[in-house]
């Protein structure tokens, strides 16, 4: 089995500024390598942090 990768929450939060400043959520999972479901979820489990 392998072993996920994982992201550090410095990660999850650049991507979410990403999206705030105009790049599509698509274009963002696709450089870091994981699904909108996935980024949908880090923006709810880290919103007002930063």
């Amino acid at each position: 089995m392998a072993r996920r990768r994982g992201h550090t929450q410095a990660q999850t939060l650049a991507a979410s500024r990403q999206a705030e400043s105009g790049t599509t959520v698509a274009e963002i999972c696709r450089a870091v390598g994981i699904s909108e479901q996935t980024f949908y979820g880090w923006k709810r489990k880290y919103a007002g942090s930063g």
